[in-house]
């Protein structure tokens, strides 16, 4: 059996899987909240005996920010992370943690077409890098470099790069956040959850636009994401509505950007949580001007297909095979490869 965990700010996500005729197979999974324990072990510890405590070969944890010689500090959590001190707590031999993006770049590979989101057809036939960009509660992003016959995974901490406007508004906005933030501004500050909330405030506040008392008292009362997402995909809010296209636009001029930096001819990707709940605006044209308004360049950017993750277990999908792919090379024994059914 292979542990995933896709490890957040704010919950931890677990799971098993197996493997048949060569694919993975999902067993079982549960997320946790992250800030009610004081540390990865006994969650995880938690979540195996609520398994029966099965018999766990490999495991791989995706986690958020860069690993350093098997250990992270979490930004968002007074967890310290460590391999050697997990891989003997938890009594798995062959353990691993990765960044969360690398996570999900591996998860591409496991997925199939219904679990992808077709945004722009582009160049299907291209060969060559690949972009992950991921906006969720943070904006992470990756490069999945093409050695000739796979795609290989990198870790990046792209989404913390300086937020760059490209037009009055969004100068504005810079602005704006410069005062609340009392410095420098980030793209994550603009395109992740925290950017939602962010634009929402700047859009009511300094662009006075009307915050109706219903809205107002959902904001409140409800996850605030949320509500954005819901009521600005159904178009029955300005202030709601404004706010996605803000978002949209911002996107896609930063994956636009990660595009060419590693000339992501192979594709660019669109992971995280968010764009699957909005996927009306992301496909209204917003997110598409923007990705391919490069000037110069524009031309090879309507010729990179863009695709949008629907799968949200992708991230545990990439850490399973991870692990199994490190273990086989360890062991000499792939669990993948026995679990092929030759007729």
């Amino acid at each position: 059996m292979i542990l995933a965990g896709d490890v957040g700010g704010t919950k931890v996500h677990l799971a098993l899987y197996g493997f048949e005729n060569g694919e993975l197979s999902h067993v079982r999974d549960e997320k946790f909240p992250a800030q009610e324990y004081t540390g990865l072990e006994i969650v995880t510890k938690k979540f195996l005996a609520a398994s029966g405590n099965p018999e766990v070969t490999a495991a791989c944890f995706g986690v958020p920010g860069p690993v350093r010689h098997g250990r992270l500090k979490l930004t968002n959590l007074p967890w310290i992370l460590d391999c050697a001190e997990l891989t003997a707590g938890l009594d798995i031999q062959h353990l691993f943690l990765i960044n969360d993006l690398e996570a999900n770049g591996y998860g591409i590979a496991e997925l199939h077409s219904d679990q992808i989101h077709v945004l722009s057809d582009g160049d299907a036939s291209a060969v060559g890098n690949r972009g992950l960009v991921s906006a969720g509660t943070g904006l992470g992003e990756a490069i999945l470099v093409w050695n000739g016959k796979m795609h290989v995974p990198m870790a990046s901490e792209g989404g913390h790069c300086d937020f760059a406007p490209r037009n009055e508004i969004e100068i504005d906005l810079l602005r704006y956040l410069q005062r609340e933030l009392k410095g420098r501004v980030s793209f994550e500050r603009v395109v992740s959850g925290i950017g939602l909330k962010n634009i929402y405030s700047f859009l009511r506040d300094e662009k006075r636009m009307e915050e109706p008392a219903w809205l107002r008292e959902r904001m409140q009362s409800e996850d605030p994401n949320a509500v954005i997402g819901e009521v600005g995909e159904e178009g029955s809010n300005e202030l709601c509505a404004k706010t996605l296209e803000l978002f949209a636009s911002a996107y896609g001029a930063e994956a636009g950007n990660l595009a060419l930096k590693v000339l992501s001819v192979g594709g660019l990707y669109l992971g995280g949580g968010i764009a699957p709940k909005i996927l009306k605006t992301m496909k209204d044209g917003t997110f598409m001007k923007a990705f391919t308004d490069k000037g110069r360049l524009s031309d090879l950017l309507v010729h990179t297909p863009v695709r949008i993750i629907l799968e949200s277990r992708a991230a545990l999908m990439g850490a399973a095979a991870y692990a199994e792919a490190r273990a086989a090379e360890i062991s000499g024994q792939s669990v993948r490869a026995a679990s092929v059914q030759f007729s």
